[in-house]
């Protein structure tokens, strides 16, 4: 076998990728396999990535051709691509599109086409799909409207994903101007990556384009791109997404960027429930019900305005039963925003098929080197237990370890000398556990945020830390998500959810708008040291790594000396 020895891949028969790190061809190797693989564990020597159908058909729907992963695959492997894998990744990228649902003008329901009619005999007869199509009529199967959504689900599990080209209602008009800038009358105007966005999304506006999802960084502007969407298509809107900050956070940036009105925006929560030409609501009130048996009240939402839009803010947080709502409501148009398309419940597949497919996605290194989003250096700092800590650990279950490595004392000494070497810069300290988070708050004797925290008083909060008055903020998992403080530029992570990529795709995020200076920005994470953490900790440093994120692991005692010598060069010079 022809071996070239200066490549890095090695590309398995059974669709496993090996990519070795450290060499001149990584880094392009990785950005040209990442768009059509997933990764799947990164060790500090050799990475793998796995070769899926749905990573093949997200990449098939963002554009990517299929001669261009073949070229990727055989450019950068050491060894001759087998044969079989280059085989199935033609036929998975082939199956995307094969199947094509369809609406004609004046019918009553909607049809599925193909062009190989084969396929559709195996829709008529699988189990999965039979009770979901009628009788072939000119060679195709009528699908009722109500069954849109269930069909997509169906022929994705059955291994063909159908490209959805039925079309949408108009829904309501609405003329969503952006705004002119007093100083020099000109408009607000998208970044070009965030128009490329609305316009992939878009696609001129024909049966193409309309639904799907776009991944771009936190910090980067996927507001303004929802924003750029509801522009391009002039259509009443509703906005979902996760908490009440994150709604405030959509009114404010809707009022700053375009001509909408206070009279123009709703908001849909616990609070209030104004149902306007656009209305923002929660994922949270939308499942809200009193009883598991009983219906989940707030659904009307979704058919209570001649909606033309429905944005789905941090798709990756969409609860499992609103699936079920997007499921009847195929035909308005839906854009889901994201940072990561990884989701910790395994449905993917679901986002695929029901709010869309992949449509556009930037790497997250690429807009660093452009200044879009800041610099970022990822340390994961070792810390041991002490010995009755220890004790403790070896005796208790998996669950129970990872609770009490999680809330390691010890990491209490490594922030304050964290703490200390970044004197001077706002820091964000985030946590999973409400005792651990109330007990370094009160040695810190710095201000909390969590769930319970009063509305009011988290946002004198978030103001006090934005102004430099209270330069360190501890956060519970309520600071994953839709919290803009685009001048933190440390955050220190004591625990997180067990391995989840997500929680670490929104953390990162957090400190990653530009700051004034130009300065980057630090992401620490405090792990025990030969424990379950550590292991959970590996997983969720596959999201660093997809992004192209190098991060340094330093033990306890190193890294409290290296802080010691920054603080103390930056404390001279102050």
């Amino acid at each position: 076998m022809n071996t070239r020895s200066d490549r890095p891949l090695i590309v398995q028969s059974d669709r496993s990728l090996l990519l070795e790190v450290g060499g001149e061809a990584y880094a392009a190797a990785r950005d040209a396999i990442a768009p059509f693989c997933e990764l799947v564990k990164s060790p500090e020597h050799i990475h793998t990535y796995a070769l899926t159908a749905l990573s093949v058909w997200n990449a098939a729907a963002a554009g990517l051709a299929v001669e261009t992963m073949v070229e990727a695959l055989t450019g950068f492997s050491r060894y001759e691509v087998p044969a079989n894998v280059l085989r199935d990744i033609r036929d998975l990228h082939g199956r995307y599109g094969r199947l094509r649902l369809r609406r004609e003008e004046g019918a009553r329901d909607l049809y599925l086409e193909a062009d190989d009619e084969s396929l559709l005999d195996q829709v008529s007869h699988s189990a999965l799909t039979r009770d979901l199509v009628g009788e072939r009529v000119n060679g195709s199967l009528p699908v009722e409207v109500a069954q849109r959504g269930e069909i997509k689900r169906a022929l994705i599990k059955l291994g063909w994903p159908v490209e959805d080209l039925a079309g949408y209602v108009d829904g309501g008009p609405l003329e969503v101007a952006l705004k002119r800038d007093w100083r020099d009358g000109e408009r607000f105007s998208l970044r070009d990556y965030q128009h490329d966005a609305v316009e992939t999304f878009h696609r001129g506006g024909t049966a193409h384009g309309g639904s799907g999802v776009v991944v771009l960084p936190c910090g980067a502007g996927k507001t303004v791109v929802g924003i750029g969407a509801m522009a391009r298509i002039g259509r009443k809107t509703l906005i979902l997404t996760t908490n009440h900050t994150a709604v405030r956070q959509w009114r404010r940036e809707l009022l700053d960027k375009t001509e909408l009105t206070e009279d123009d925006i709703g908001e849909y929560t616990g609070v209030v429930k104004e149902v306007r030409a656009v209305t923002i609501s929660t994922y949270q009130i939308l499942t809200y019900r009193r009883r598991k048996t009983e219906p989940f009240a707030h659904f009307e939402l979704f058919s209570s305005n001649d909606w033309g839009l429905i944005i789905y803010d941090e798709v990756h947080m969409l609860p499992a039963p609103v699936f079920r709502a997007t499921a009847d409501i195929q035909a308005t148009r839906r854009l889901g925003l994201t940072a990561t398309l990884v989701r910790e419940d395994g449905h993917e597949d679901d986002v695929f098929t029901l709010i869309g497919p992949k449509r556009f996605d930037v790497p997250w290194k690429v807009l660093e080197r452009k200044g879009w989003i800041a610099e970022a250096l990822c340390r994961e700092i070792r810390v041991p237990l002490g010995p009755e800590l220890r004790r403790h650990y070896v005796l208790a279950d998996r669950r129970a370890q990872f609770r009490l490595a999680s809330e390691n004392a010890a990491k209490l000494d490594v922030l304050e000398s964290i703490l200390y070497a970044h004197r001077g810069d706002l820091v964000l300290v985030i946590g999973q556990y409400l005792d651990q988070l109330d007990r370094v708050a009160e040695r810190l004797g710095a201000p909390l945020i969590t769930g319970k925290t009063p509305k009011d008083e988290r946002i004198e909060r978030y103001a006090a830390f934005s102004s430099g008055d209270q330069p360190v903020l501890i956060v519970s998992k309520v600071g994953n998500f839709a919290v803009d403080l685009p001048e933190a530029r440390v955050i220190v992570q004591l625990s997180g959810t067990f391995g989840s990529r997500q929680e670490e795709a929104q953390r990162l995020g957090r400190v990653l708008r530009p700051k004034a200076d130009g300065r980057g920005a630090r992401f620490y994470t405090l792990v025990s040291d030969e424990t379950v953490e550590q292991d959970f900790a590996q997983h969720r440093q596959l999201f660093l790594t997809e992004q192209g994120y190098a991060y340094e692991i330093l033990d306890a005692h190193a890294a409290v000396r290296a802080c010691a010598e920054v603080g103390a060069t930056r404390n001279g010079s102050d």
